[in-house]
C-alpha cells in the first residue's frame, strides 16, 4: 500500500492552482470537471509519478471549520520537504510569500511555515 493522493482544503481552486503552480512550482497533473468544482491535482517536478496534491474545495461546513481552526491555531496542514531551506525561504520571500515562522532549527531538522493565501499554513522541512 502507498499514498497516491493527499488533499488540502482551499477557499478558491483557481487561486490555489495559481499559487501552488506559479509560486511553489508544482506541476498540474489533473484538472477535470467534478460537478460544480474540479479535480485539480499537482505533483512535484522532482517526482512527477509521485504522490499527488489535490486542491479540495472547502465548500462543506465541516471542511471550512476544520481549515479555519487549524489556521487560527497556527497548525500547518501539511509538510513539504526541501533540500535547502534557506534557499527555498529566500526564493519564496522574493515571490511575496508570507512566513509565520522563519527557518528554525529543531533537533536534526530545520522547519519554516508560510501562509498559502488559500486558507492554510504550510510547513517546509529540511532533514
Amino acid at each position: 500500500m502507498k499514498i497516491i493522493v493527499t488533499s488540502i482544503f482551499v477557499e478558491n481552486q483557481d487561486e490555489a492552482l495559481k499559487f501552488y503552480s506559479e509560486t511553489l512550482g508544482f506541476i498540474k497533473k489533473h484538472d477535470v470537471p467534478a460537478g460544480e468544482y474540479r479535480w485539480i491535482a499537482l505533483v512535484s517536478p522532482e517526482e512527477q509519478a509521485g504522490t499527488e496534491l489535490l486542491l479540495e474545495p472547502n465548500n462543506h461546513p465541516a471542511a471550512k471549520e476544520y481549515q479555519n481552526k487549524l489556521f487560527e491555531e497556527g497548525i500547518p496542514v501539511t509538510m513539504f520537504g526541501v533540500a535547502d531551506i534557506k534557499k527555498e525561504y529566500e526564493r519564496l520571500m522574493e515571490k511575496g510569500v508570507k512566513f509565520t515562522m522563519e527557518p528554525t532549527k529543531m533537533g536534526e531538522v530545520t522547519i519554516a511555515v508560510f501562509d498559502d493565501t488559500c486558507g492554510n499554513l504550510i510547513q517546509i522541512i529540511q532533514q
